[in-house]
């Protein structure tokens, strides 16, 4: 596999994360950066929360989202895609649906900004190490960098700006075996088995596991049990409580 560090071939692929560091410390002081920063408590006003495999594209006028975050990054890649002339005060000509898939088309000519933020698992023989900006010329680009960071896997589109309401669904996925048997286990099990760092996790990560796969036991077949007409399920921000709610749409 190819690696690239800002655009520059690398002759030779680093053994591990720390050997990285040593040859490009500009990422160690980023991270440094980022760990330092002071952690703040979101209410739901204003914020979509967006979990494992899937994303969401807002513009700065829309009233429902002025905050897009995620957490709990242990051995998984956030990764924050931001036009810079999105910050410009007229309204910009902006495909959403496009821009979610990598291809962004806009009419304001400007750069495109990927910071990434990655857990304890990065795997630097398997991947790139992206540049901070793709620019005008490389949407094509982004798209192929957005295809590998998947490595083809399903990622959800949550979220309609256009109407502002949160979308889930349609999904389905093949019935779990053995899922009354892992219900049945401790804890302790759980976290060992079912974690790809169980050294970091934070103290909820059994609970949303056991809630996760009693979702499971309770609906095989989500394409019948949950989505029956095969549509999505919509959801509109509350005013006065900020949080969403499910609608008829």
């Amino acid at each position: 596999m190819v690696l690239v560090v800002n655009g520059v071939l690398q002759e030779e692929t680093p053994s591990d994360s720390r050997s990285l560091y040593a040859a490009h410390p500009i990422y160690r002081e980023t991270a440094t950066q980022l760990h330092m920063t002071p952690a703040k408590l979101v209410g739901p006003a204003g914020l979509l929360y967006i979990q494992q495999r899937e994303m969401a594209a807002t513009l700065p006028h829309d009233k429902n989202v002025n905050i897009l975050g995620s957490d709990d990054v242990t051995t998984c890649v956030i990764v924050v895609l931001r036009h810079s002339a999105a910050f410009h005060k007229q309204p910009i000509e902006v495909d959403l649906t496009l821009c979610c898939v990598g291809e962004l088309n806009t009419t304001v000519r400007g750069s495109i900004h990927w910071p990434i933020i990655y857990g304890i698992g990065l795997n630097v023989k398997t991947g790139e190490i992206f540049p901070a900006t793709f620019p005008d010329k490389g949407p094509d680009q982004a798209l192929r960098c957005a295809r590998h960071l998947t490595g083809g896997q399903q990622v959800l589109d949550v979220y309609d700006c256009t109407l502002g309401l949160l979308r889930i669904g349609p999904f389905n996925y093949d019935p779990l075996r053995g899922v009354d048997l892992w219900l049945a286990q401790s804890d302790q099990c759980i976290l060992q088995h079912l974690s790809t760092s169980p050294d970091v996790e934070l103290p909820h990560f059994v609970s949303q596991m056991r809630a996760t796969l009693k979702y499971i036991q309770d609906n095989q077949f989500p394409a019948v049990t949950v989505f029956r007409d095969n549509r999505p399920h919509y959801y509109r921000r509350d005013e006065t409580t900020g949080t969403w709610q499910p609608i008829r749409y």
